[in-house]
């Protein structure tokens, strides 16, 4: 029986999209992208570290049928660069963490369909987040991959849980995910916050640079008003030595001092 030849490699065309939005609502988009944006800074000066979403990520060689497109992933000891997709054959790394932003229409696949197949791809954790609440009870839940299958990470006080891989904290805040440092607890700012706070500080130094210009106006004119007086006094004082020596003078006159009905010249 006649077999149709397999393509090379070279010749497989792996998409660059499937055809699905990023999110259901604009709430789900928001927290997807906050989440993106908040990570990439974080990792920011880790030149191994990698952090994308909705990007689609290959796990078979030779077949462009098996990808997936998590919300949020982040892999560890790969060098940072866009990628048009994530084949995981040539980049030799699975996710260190992969965090769903979970919903009407995805929830019964993240629960299922995928948490097998991130297990089985070797993603150490996985994070399944509802931002509305509506869907997953809890509505944060995380997963750690232990000998090859998921055990269900133990929440923290308030919901939140610990990303070992991440060193990281993540806890629902209203429709959001945030994320705390594990080492400082410092909350990692989202976006917007960032926005926010680079504003004030411009407020905050174009006030200084002003505050600081009006010191030196003030400096400036209170140089300038003591040099005119010192300029004065010494003017002053230049005519009294002129007149005391004019005084003297007169006294050592031949007459006696008869010149002193005379006006003084200055």
């Amino acid at each position: 029986m006649a077999t149709t030849p397999a393509l090379p490699a070279s010749h497989i065309h792996y998409p660059e999209a499937d055809g699905k939005p990023i999110a259901e609502t604009d709430t789900h988009c928001h927290a997807i992208l906050d989440t993106i944006a908040t990570l990439k800074e974080y990792f920011r000066t880790a030149p191994d570290v990698y952090v994308s979403g909705n990007l689609l990520l290959y796990y078979e060689a030779g077949n462009p049928t098996a990808s997936v497109a998590p919300d949020v992933f982040v892999v560890h000891g790969i060098p940072k660069g866009a990628r048009r997709t994530y084949k995981l054959w040539e980049e030799g790394r699975a996710p260190t963490a992969v965090i769903e932003f979970t919903s009407r229409s995805t929830r019964l696949e993240d629960l299922g369909n995928k948490r097998f197949l991130y297990a089985s791809l070797g993603v150490r954790e996985y994070f399944l987040c509802d931002p509305l609440g509506e869907y997953l009870d809890p509505p944060l839940q995380g997963y750690e991959l232990v000998e090859g299958e998921y055990v269900r990470l133990t929440e923290d006080v308030g919901g939140a849980l610990l990303s070992r891989g991440l060193g990281l904290r993540l806890q629902r805040e209203d429709v959001r995910l945030r994320l705390v440092q594990v080492a400082t607890g410092e909350r990692l700012l989202w976006p917007d916050e960032l926005a926010a706070l680079s504003r004030a500080e411009i407020v905050a130094r174009l006030e200084a640079e002003g505050r600081a210009l009006q010191a030196e106006s003030r400096a400036h004119a209170e140089a300038d008003a003591r040099h005119t007086a010192e300029e004065r006094l010494a003017a002053t004082e230049a005519e009294l030595v002129q007149l005391r020596a004019e005084l003297a003078r007169r006294r050592d006159a031949p007459d006696g001092g008869s010149q002193q009905d005379q006006p003084l010249e200055p």
